[in-house]
């Protein structure tokens, strides 16, 4: 098996408690050669637990002689690092989202499409064993489809994240942070067509777009099985000062309705993230852990009748770890073994359709 060269830019919790760890474990595989990361406390702990370079900078790691780069630096900065990336003629794995705006999605794809390099974005939950046994589960052409509802409990990182050591940054210099907190603001301003600032944007670039962007992607995968388009976006909302977030997408002319919603729940130890489908005559129903426990199965109930007799089965797949059945994948799309997933072209479907509901919740003129 190909081994591939790997450098880690960005080497903040998702790194740490995942990418990391997974990387080492995929040995053969992968070769971490790498992190960057602006924190010197960061890169002397993650050097220490994995025997591993760490440098300050995205140049510094580039000068290491890679074949792939992960890219998991915060939101703002990731169509840098991923140009950057394809710059120095690597495959590049992304942290979601890819990017806010439709400009520097297409010069991605025109790097990636003038280099035949491999771009995949961090869609863990796409990879889950029992998430795929789930799709087939779904008819084709949406038979019957009247409701899609998605609904996340979220009290954040804080109560799922012990089981692995973490250090959070207490060094990075004030300056690199304010940069990129004007760099999110131009972005989000170039994609919602005006600025804004407070619990809209708080609202836009985290819920919606760091957190809601999974279920959307992994509705978007249910929709593609049954051969449906999403339809028009018909509400939005964001409270909480920004906080939380919710939309409804109209689906099948309207003979269908998909909502969802992320709430804020920070005093609670208490994760869910739950879908349910109805058709006419079928109710298919998945239930996603928290993301950073690794190895916790993901439940799909499904519930047919037959007249007063209700038949319910629950679907199990496997106890395969999505974090690191994407960097397979990743591996798989790089040396030819399987096609890639997750492309550029999907992220940024589930980005235009998630600017749409900032732009209704925030009152935008259409």
């Amino acid at each position: 098996m190909s081994r591939l060269r790997i450098g880690v830019v960005g080497g903040g919790m998702i790194a740490q408690v995942e990418h990391l760890p997974n990387l080492v474990a995929l040995g053969d595989r992968f070769e971490l050669v790498g992190v960057a990361d602006p924190s010197a406390h960061v890169r002397a702990a993650i050097a220490e637990r994995h025997a591993t370079t760490a440098v300050p900078t995205l140049d510094d790691l580039l000068a290491l002689e890679l074949d792939a780069l992960l890219v998991a630096t915060p939101d703002p900065l990731h169509p840098g690092a991923v140009i950057a990336g394809l710059d120095a003629g690597l495959h590049v794995f992304s942290e979601k989202p890819l990017c806010y705006t439709q400009s520097d999605a297409e010069e991605i794809i025109r790097r990636r499409d003038a280099t035949g390099l491999v771009v995949q974005v961090g869609y863990m939950k796409r990879f889950d064993p029992n998430y795929e046994a789930m799709l087939a589960v779904l008819p084709e052409g949406g038979r019957g489809l009247r409701y899609i509802s998605v609904d996340v409990n979220d009290p954040d990182s804080w109560p799922f994240v012990d089981h692995r050591p973490l250090l959070r940054p207490d060094d990075v210099p004030a300056g690199l942070i304010e940069d990129a907190r004007a760099l999110q603001r131009r972005q989000a301003a170039e994609a919602l067509g005006m600025e804004v600032d407070g619990a809209e944007l708080r609202g836009y670039v985290d819920p919606l777009m760091s957190g809601v962007v999974h279920t959307v992607n992994s509705v978007h995968g249910m929709l593609d099985r049954m051969g449906i388009e999403a339809g028009p976006v018909v509400g939005g909302r964001i409270w909480a000062g920004g906080a939380s977030a919710s939309g409804t997408v109209s689906l099948l002319d309207g003979e269908a309705t998909w909502h969802f919603a992320q709430v804020f729940a920070p005093g609670i130890a208490w994760y869910q993230e739950r879908y349910m489908l109805h058709f006419d005559d079928l109710a298919v129903e998945i239930q996603f852990p928290s993301p950073y426990l690794n190895h916790q199965q993901t439940a799909v109930i499904v519930r047919r009748s037959t007249g007063l007799r209700l038949d319910t089965t629950l679907v199990q797949a496997g106890y395969g770890e999505g974090f690191v059945r994407e960097l397979e994948g990743f591996h798989d799309a790089i040396t030819g073994a399987a096609p890639q997933r997750n492309t550029v072209e999907e992220a940024m479907r589930d980005a235009g359709l998630l600017t749409e509901v900032a732009r209704r919740a925030i009152g935008v003129p259409a």
